[in-house]
């Protein structure tokens, strides 16, 4: 067969990702996601998803689904410019618009879509893109797609933004780039610097805010209203596949202009089925939830406080953010892996991560913190890694 020699070659290199604790073999979860999930016939405490309000089995949002799927069919068979336009996708778009306040947005299939259909259509080789080093794979794929010089500037390093948008000074549009939160580290982007800097070089600011709409910011809108810049963000992309609702979906937010160009030339737009009905009326019903959803932005961050707390407490090193997202630090990819193993038999379920997706000498558990965990469950959980810890040798 042709194609023996790159299978032999494929087990070669999957064996040695096993020999070095590098595989990433996937679980199967026998429920619902929820703060505690069926796994291999058991309960245990989920710790590990992007559930960050709980929502992902809100009655509404589920009912709003049973709804779409009955009034607007299972899905559109079409991508949007030919005949997969519906009202109600229109609906949510300009209620994601309205929920940034920004012109008007559009919907993508995924925010990796979203992020993959952004720079392309919009920059071009006289113009410059700024990306922080730590930005997610979609951002960094998107970049790449595009023709406009870049400068790849270190981690919230204000200074390297400043050389390189110094360097970038007789590009025609400098957009500068980031995610809000960075998903590996749980820390936020420095956005009112960033913006700052952009107003002084006369650049564009976007950001990719999955890890944070819904549940940071005053009334949920995010990093940027958390960080007081919401008006100033020019492109927000995000994602209706964590705080709102959890399912699958895509958008950008950002002035008319920018949103109807996206919809002429944005690749991933343009060849890509519609958003199946069902999860379009989900996720305006997530918006409105998360309206009226203070009372679980509080019961995320009381949770986030006590996890941490007790961490540390028991002789962790987790790294510093304002987020729910808690990087537990193991720095040995076997000891990652062999940590999350222990705690899922101790009914903890977590995932040990390391390279590629984390620098090589960072692996790490990374816990995401809910509103739907109860108090006696992050006790639970803190028990539980302060006795695996002993037990492989994360803690002396």
């Amino acid at each position: 067969m042709p194609t023996s020699k790159l299978n032999s070659f494929l087990a070669g290199e999957l064996a040695g990702l096993k020999e070095k604790g590098l595989y990433k073999a996937e679980r199967q979860i026998e429920s619902s996601q929820m703060a505690t999930i069926r796994v291999n016939g058991r309960e245990v405490i989920n710790l590990c998803s992007n559930n960050y309000l709980g929502l992902a089995n809100h009655p509404e949002i589920v009912q709003a689904a049973h709804d779409g799927l009955k009034d607007w069919g299972y899905g559109l068979s079409s991508v949007r410019f030919i005949c997969g336009t519906q009202s109600i996708h229109k609906q949510c778009e300009t209620a994601l618009a309205r929920f940034f306040n920004k012109a008007d947005s559009i919907l993508y299939i995924s925010c990796f879509d979203a992020n993959g259909g952004l720079f392309e259509p919009l920059l071009g080789e006289q113009d410059a893109i700024l990306s922080d080093e730590l930005n997610h794979a979609s951002i960094i794929d998107g970049v790449r797609l595009c023709k406009a010089r870049r400068h790849r500037y270190k981690h919230n390093d204000m200074a390297d933004l400043r050389a390189g948008l110094e360097q970038m000074k007789d590009c025609r549009f400098r957009m500068i780039f980031t995610d809000s939160v960075f998903s590996m580290d749980g820390d936020l982007a420095k956005l009112a610097d960033i913006c700052a800097l952009a107003d002084e070089y006369d650049a564009i600011v976007g950001i990719d805010d999955c890890h944070a709409t819904g549940h940071l910011g005053a009334t949920g809108r995010g990093a940027a209203e958390q960080l007081g810049v919401l008006d100033r963000i020019d492109i927000i992309t995000g994602t209706l596949g964590k705080t709102l609702g959890g399912a699958s979906g895509g958008f950008t937010a950002a002035s008319a202009e920018v949103v109807d160009w996206l919809r002429n030339r944005s690749r991933p737009y343009l060849f890509s089925n519609s958003v199946p009905p069902s999860l379009v009326a989900a996720g305006m019903k997530a918006l409105e939830v998360i309206d009226a959803s203070n009372d679980l932005r509080a019961q995320c961050k009381a949770n986030t406080i006590r996890m941490r707390a007790g961490l540390e407490g028991a002789g962790f090193t987790v790294k510093p953010g304002p987020t729910p997202i808690l990087p537990v630090m193991l720095f040995d990819a076997a000891l990652a892996t062999a940590m999350a193993t222990e705690l899922l038999s101790m009914g903890i379920y977590v995932i040990g991560f390391s390279y590629p997706v984390v620098p090589n000498g960072q692996a790490r558990i990374r816990l995401q913190v809910s509103a739907a965990h109860t108090p006696e469950q992050i006790d639970a959980a803190i028990a539980a890694f302060k006795a695996a810890g002993f037990k492989v040798g994360a803690l002396k």
